[in-house]
């Protein structure tokens, strides 16, 4: 089934792309992807933080896209069955071979290996210990040999040089996020362009001070001063909320210290071009 998935995935990236993104990357012959972990059930151009449910699956078999991702494990069993009967392929992410071998055995159909040098959320599952997260290229392999699914290989690919190694280490496909944030398409903030073009791209680092999920982002004030991992943040996915007045205040005067800048660490890899030129500079890779 996964010869129909392109080698190149745009991963869905909540707050930074609407569908303009996404179909930049599909008129160049990659896969774009919408995220929906902002969307309501009922009205997708509405943010908001309800989990996957049976009304939004209500309005997938409205368009029955030919392929769906889930990055924090998947829905309970009746709805992924209801998903697939459509002839839908199911791809899920893994950070770990624990999760990936979970995935295998309860009906994905593809993983999505998720290194630890992602940027923007983590698609951990199993356990929220950050020290059980490995780099793309360790965790790859390990995935490969475990499971008998294809593997798509996700975190730190900005160019094709690292599209052609997670081909070399045994993966069908690349997903791509961080690279796509400085493209035309992208409705990244202008103080998170401004950090991404700056020396802040030098240290990123896994927090779950913006969302109170773990994700990772640039070192700003609000990082500094309490703590990557401080216990003051609400739980996933309560602290986007409680942190939105004073990051609306510091960026209407063109600050970022208190602004979730996702980024991943190979940000160097971000370009001021169409998404689709980007993704056919990382579609050499695939030769």
């Amino acid at each position: 089934m996964m010869e129909k998935i392109e080698g190149i995935i745009q991963a869905p990236m909540a707050g930074v792309q609407d569908g303009e993104l996404a179909v930049a990357v599909a008129s160049a012959g990659g896969l774009g992807s919408l995220p929906c972990g902002m969307f309501s059930a009922d009205i997708p151009q509405k943010p908001s933080r309800q989990p996957f449910s049976h009304a939004m699956g209500d309005a997938l078999e409205s368009f029955k896209p030919r392929i769906v991702s889930f990055h924090y494990g998947l829905p309970e069993k009746n709805l992924l069955d209801r998903v697939k009967s459509w002839g839908t392929i199911v791809l899920s992410t893994a950070t770990t071979v624990a999760e990936a071998e979970w995935l295998e055995a309860h009906g994905a159909d593809g993983i999505i290996a998720q290194g630890v040098e992602a940027g923007g959320h983590r698609g951990m599952f199993l356990s929220k210990d950050v020290t059980t997260q490995v780099g793309t290229m360790a965790l790859i392999p390990q995935i490969v040999k475990a499971t008998q699914l294809p593997v798509i290989a996700a975190g730190g690919i900005a160019d094709a040089s690292g599209v052609r190694a997670v081909l070399e280490l045994g993966a069908v496909a690349a997903q791509v996020g961080t690279a796509y944030l400085l493209c035309h398409e992208a409705k990244t903030r202008s103080v998170h362009c401004q950090a991404l073009k700056s020396d802040m791209i030098r240290h990123t680092v896994l927090t779950t001070l913006f969302s109170g999920g773990e994700a990772r982002g640039m070192v700003n004030r609000l990082i500094r001063e309490l703590g990557p991992m401080a216990d003051v943040a609400p739980p996933y996915p309560l602290a986007s909320a409680a942190l939105a007045p004073i990051r609306a205040a510091a960026e209407a005067q063109g600050s970022g210290d208190f602004s979730p800048l996702w980024a991943g660490q190979n940000a160097r890899g971000c370009k001021e071009i169409s998404a689709a030129e980007l993704t056919r500079e990382l579609a050499l890779g695939l030769t």
